[in-house]
């Protein structure tokens, strides 16, 4: 690196106030970096009730190192990890304790709000962060943040369309969502998708308060609104243990018919806490299933159930993914190669052979990748997302 770019780095740095950051960085040029270790930051909620997330998010991130011998790109890796927290403001601590430690990249981060909370300093910092977890719509105009997952509207105007041509004429599509700025975003992309003038689309949007832990009778209020409207379908937005309360209630209230949503409705330990009776019916749309059908996906799944003794989610998935890119990134950058060849690196990677299927970023470092429409059913003794087809290509 010239002089010149150091001091430019520098003071991007010192722009963070962050005590003694700036010194003795050691992502230069010198003969002996290639030898020394590539510094990676992980940022995972290590409590609290997106732990789970994290977990997997983790796992799926040391899978790929295992079977690389704790290498990326050639190079042995120092895995830090830092605990994003449960707000945005703990995220961003995270992000500064690890930029202090002087690592390489920065890799995780579960909340689309903590992403957008991180943006800045991340950008200033100029060290590439490869988020593995959904991002807001409105996170645009970046150069050091490439994510491997997706954007929050994409699986809503996936499945849309699905819906529009599965719904009879004269039928009803209700929505049901928690109520806040990135929400609002994703219900617009869903109703721009199923057609804002249909007229089987409600008008008339049921916002929830108070999801992230709710009670056993938290959505009963907006159940009964819902209902109300006699819908054919239910289209909603949420996730974890908010995800098991709606629909236990939705179905304690009678309805049975179809339940939509994005994947996260019933990723993860969701499906193990619903009975069969609320579980059927349930129609969601995701970037990754279990169930595809390709070399790198039975890789993926055989090892992971054989090191963690379950299957993987999609958030285990991006984070593998996320590790494939840095790999493929920090070869193409050299022995040597500093944060900046690094993120330069990453526009040049091309391709991922990923479980999901083939995949590549986009303009906005987000992935093109393809969608698909998964329906719950019996799986031997459990319940799984089962891989119904394609539904689209976004990106």
């Amino acid at each position: 690196m010239s002089q010149m770019d150091r001091r430019r780095v520098l003071k991007a740095l010192g722009a963070l106030g962050v005590a003694g950051f700036a010194g003795a960085c050691g992502w230069g040029g010198d003969d002996d970096t290639a030898a020394q270790p590539i510094k990676i930051g992980l940022i995972t909620p290590q409590n609290g009730g997106h732990k789970p997330v994290g977990d997997e998010m983790g796992n799926g991130f040391r899978l790929f190192l295992d079977g690389q011998d704790q290498l990326l790109g050639g190079r042995r890796v120092e895995l830090i990890t830092a605990d994003e927290g449960e707000t945005p403001d703990s995220a961003r601590s995270a992000v500064e304790r690890l930029l202090q430690q002087n690592v390489h990249a920065l890799t995780g981060i579960a909340g689309a709000a903590a992403l957008s909370a991180v943006r800045d300093t991340v950008e200033q910092a100029r060290v590439p962060l490869i988020a593995s977890n959904a991002s807001a719509p409105s996170l645009q105009s970046v150069v050091y943040i490439w994510r491997t997952s997706y954007v929050l509207d994409e699986p809503s105007r996936a499945l849309a369309p699905y819906i529009a041509r599965e719904l009879p004429a004269g039928g009803r599509v209700v929505i049901v969502a928690p109520e806040d700025l990135r929400t609002m975003g994703i219900v617009e992309g869903f109703r721009e998708a199923f057609g804002i003038g249909d007229s089987r689309l409600s008008g008339t949007v049921v916002w929830t308060t108070g999801d992230l832990e709710p009670s056993r009778t938290a959505f009963r209020g907006a159940i009964n609104s819902a209902l109300q409207q006699r819908p054919d379908a239910i289209f909603c937005y949420y996730s974890g243990t908010a995800a098991v309360q709606f629909v236990k209630q939705l179905r304690a209230a009678g309805y049975a018919k179809t339940i939509y949503g994005p994947g996260f409705l019933t990723e993860g330990s969701v499906l193990d806490e619903l009975k069969d009776r609320e579980s059927a019916g349930i129609k969601t749309a995701l970037n990754y299933s279990t169930d595809i059908n390709n070399a790198a996906n039975r890789r993926f799944v055989s090892s992971f159930r054989k090191a963690y003794n379950t299957s993987p989610t999609t958030y285990a998935m991006a984070s593998y993914d996320a590790a494939q890119v840095l790999d493929k990134a920090i070869r193409l950058a050299g022995p040597a190669s500093d944060p900046q060849q690094i993120n330069l690196a990453l526009g040049r990677i091309g391709q991922i052979d990923s479980p999901r299927g083939s995949w590549q970023f986009n303009q906005v470092r987000t992935p093109q990748q393809k969608w698909y429409l998964r329906n719950v059913q019996r799986d031997g003794r459990v319940h799984a997302n089962v891989l119904v087809n394609e539904l689209a290509a976004l990106g």
